[in-house]
């Protein structure tokens, strides 16, 4: 597995992500477990939750409690970096609100770590910006939980270029994520990407694929990843994430999962290669 750097932690350059096995239409845990295994015996070392990554309102944090207990199992904890975050809720009927009020996030931190067993979390992310507090306000917390100790490293996510250099500078030059919606379909983050490359942080792209339901459909909605596919005798869904692994040495696309055959195929990107004339190709496509 090629690897990548979050911050000065040593990741693969494909993560796993985890919320499919969490939400709506969720495989059962045996089939869940078996994907999470399935991705650490290929060498994925960084996995993606969040607290909202449930499916009904009275089992807040499902997710992470699913991963905890597949590293636990295989005692895989200390190789493997658990991204996870705080500030986006699901308070039932599948709807979602925010909460960035910084009391809010460091209570949402404390309930992370009961429930993936560690003293600090590996990396923590605000999940998303919150219109009714100052986002300096959201993110002086997660700087708190940085300096106390209680985070390893810290991250943001859905932000925009402006938020981006708040957060490097309300954190003191110590972000070292951001993790924005990135696909074919969804391309409107390449500022945020080319920002991140020239700082030096890594840029997770979340629903690379398109999103839960449109990842097997990649192919035929867009028609250049289709063709490479076929030339290469590989799926379309490998072809875009070796394609997002060409445009800068700091993305680490964190593709969902809830199959092990998915997560393999996924993890396959990062030994494809494609031609300048393919990269552009798919570029303008």
């Amino acid at each position: 597995m090629h690897t990548r750097r979050i911050g000065d932690v040593e990741v693969s350059a494909i993560g796993l992500g985890a919320m499919p096995m969490s939400i709506e239409g969720r495989p059962d845990e045996a089939r869940s477990l078996a994907t999470i295994h399935a991705a650490l015996d290929i060498g994925v070392t960084l996995v993606d939750t969040a607290d909202a990554y449930h499916r009904d309102a009275d089992e807040v944090g499902h997710n992470e409690t699913l991963i905890a207990k597949a590293l636990a199992s295989q005692d895989r904890g200390r190789d493997v970096l658990v991204a996870t975050k705080g500030g986006h809720l699901r308070p039932g009927g599948g709807s979602w609100t925010l909460d960035g009020r910084p009391e809010h996030l460091k209570a949402a931190c404390e309930a992370s770590l009961r429930r993936l067993g560690v003293e600090a979390v590996g990396l923590y992310q605000f999940h998303r910006p919150d219109p009714g507090v100052p986002y300096a306000e959201s993110v002086g917390a997660i700087r708190e939980l940085l300096d106390e100790g209680k985070i390893r490293m810290a991250g943001i996510s859905n932000a925009d270029p402006d938020q981006i250099r708040q957060a490097n500078e309300i954190l003191g030059g110590r972000l070292v994520s951001v993790q924005n919606q990135f696909s074919p379909a969804f391309r409107s983050s390449e500022p945020e990407l080319r920002l991140c490359d020239e700082l030096g942080i890594a840029f997770l792209p979340w629903s690379p694929l398109g999103g839960i339901s449109r990842a097997g459909e990649l192919g035929s909605a867009h028609a250049p990843f289709a063709r490479i596919a076929t030339v290469h005798g590989v799926s379309p869904q490998r072809i875009c994430l070796a394609w997002m692994l060409a445009k800068s040495p700091v993305v680490v696309p964190i593709p969902g999962a809830s199959r092990p055959e998915t997560i393999r195929d996924s993890a396959a990107a990062t030994d494809l290669v494609l031609t300048t004339e393919e990269l552009a190709e798919l570029d303008a496509g």
